[in-house]
């Protein structure tokens, strides 16, 4: 079965049309981060139907982080560039879930990930510092072993040359 999920980013507003027997189809086009540090972010288009198409053309907005659950299809057509035909493919998502994550209102599309969100960046000034204590859980079972007995630690001999120690 065709299944994909993603984490993405809205880079185009849905945009709602219908089919003739009035079928609403909401479209837009979303970013992802891609599977290599060096390459810039992948775009996807992805289509809603139905009641779906409706939710996402009310419910979500550009800069919206989304997780999407779907099929992901290719479409194959053919286009004509300077007399010459070339088929062309494109992946499309097929929504059958849609998650809001948070939205930015202060996110573009050209703005990088982590300017746009900032409570991923730890302050250098923190570095430093010690970490501070965990905190103490509310309930602690009592234990079922016996206490540890101390044994104290073994001393070296003070006289023993240590470049006579074989490794």
């Amino acid at each position: 079965m065709n299944s994909c999920v993603i984490m993405a980013r809205i880079v185009q507003p849905p945009q709602i049309r219908y089919t003739p027997d009035n079928l609403a189809i909401a479209e837009m086009v979303v970013e992802f981060e891609s599977s290599r540090p060096d390459s810039p972010p992948s775009t996807l288009k992805v289509i809603g139907w139905g009641n779906l198409a409706t939710e996402i053309e009310q419910n979500h907005k550009l800069g919206d982080r989304v997780i999407i659950e779907g099929r992901l299809r290719m479409n194959v057509f053919e286009r004509e560039e300077r007399g010459n035909k070339f088929k062309e493919k494109r992946a499309e998502l097929s929504v059958s879930r849609i998650h809001p994550l948070d939205s930015d209102p202060n996110w573009t599309a050209s703005a990088p990930q982590a300017a746009a969100n900032p409570s991923n960046v730890v302050s250098m000034d923190n570095y430093n510092q010690a970490p501070s204590p965990a905190p103490e859980p509310a309930y602690s079972a009592p234990s079922r072993d016996p206490e540890p007995v101390a044994t104290p630690a073994p001393s070296a001999p003070e006289d023993k040359d240590l470049d006579d120690i074989p490794f």
